[in-house]
């Protein structure tokens, strides 16, 4: 039995969610499919080639929390993801993110084109990486990657995560509250599942501070999105930048009304040449184990 999973905003498929406690799938069936081509050549084609890759569901993606891999491994399944071929293309998109948070590009891009320029002068931005300290909350492949483009901003890097980092030069955190009380902005790049959901809640929003920003690339469900809101509303923290939500693609309208909240469409890993380098992982995992060899990246339940 083979599956390869949609992407997650695919939301005609049965193993996708549209919640933010997605079900956990727990049984798979074939997929009906004319045939997959691997991009360096070969096909595979037909209903008639998928007993071939028996035990296999691979992800386009990097999260896989709404599969229940543990389930899957413990009945013989192997369970692939696509780590590493994206996590530049993220790191990028949360600088990005970060700074049309901070100086507001997307606002005074919205500003000309309402030919406002011609009467008045754009408003100074309250917010400014100068001498700012950032907190990167999870510190994988993803969260190193963007330690490492903020060095050149010549900020201070601070994280949090399960445990510290021997080979990083950063400031170690062991509580994220803790962490959001010594610095200005939070950057969050977790996973997703139980042990991190809604761990930015309303107690560390409150103790990142009024002129606190939040960035979210990671998890939606990290998140409290109604604390978010209400931290918003109350001016309990100063700004966001949010490429993830709870229910997407539906965004809530609270959040739309925000003029100091930049939203982004799930952009993350959205360019062509990465989401093909996703694809390909996706085949070589099928072909790997088509032909006897282990995959190339099977998820940490299947280690």
């Amino acid at each position: 039995m083979c599956l390869i999973a949609p992407q997650q905003n695919h939301t005609d498929s049965p193993l996708c969610y549209t919640g933010g406690s997605p079900p956990r799938v727990t049984a798979f069936a074939s997929l009906r499919f004319a045939s997959l081509r691997h991009p360096q050549g070969g096909l595979l084609e037909g209903r008639s080639a998928l007993p071939i890759y028996r035990n296999i569901f691979t992800l386009p993606s990097v999260g896989y929390d709404y599969v229940d891999a543990e389930w899957a491994g413990k009945h013989g399944i192997i369970v692939t993801n696509t780590p590493g071929v994206l996590t530049d293309e993220v790191a990028d998109t949360a600088i990005g993110l970060l700074l049309c948070t901070i100086r507001q590009f997307p606002k005074a891009d919205r500003f000309i084109r309402a030919g406002q320029w011609e009467h008045k002068i754009f408003p100074l931005s309250k917010l400014t990486l100068r001498e700012s300290k950032i907190g990167i909350v999870g510190m994988g492949r993803i969260g190193r990657a963007i330690a490492k483009r903020l060095e050149g901003f010549s900020i201070a890097i601070e994280y949090h995560s399960l445990s510290p980092k021997s080979d990083l030069p950063y400031k170690f955190h062991p509580t994220l509250q803790q962490m959001a009380l010594a610095v200005d902005i939070l950057i969050n790049c977790t996973p997703g599942g139980d042990s991190t959901r809604n761990i930015i809640g309303a107690h560390v929003l409150k103790s990142l501070g009024s002129m606190g920003v939040l960035i979210n690339i990671g998890r939606a469900s990290s998140v409290d999105e109604k604390a978010l809101i209400s931290a918003l509303r109350n001016g309990e923290i100063m700004a966001a930048g949010l490429d993830v939500y709870w229910n997407e693609p539906h965004v809530p309208k609270e959040l739309m009304t925000f003029d100091n909240v930049v939203l982004l469409p799930h952009l993350g890993s959205a360019t062509i040449a990465t989401r093909q380098a996703m694809y390909r992982l996706v085949a070589d995992n099928l072909i790997a184990w088509n032909v006897g060899r282990a995959p190339l990246t099977p998820v940490a339940e299947n280690i």
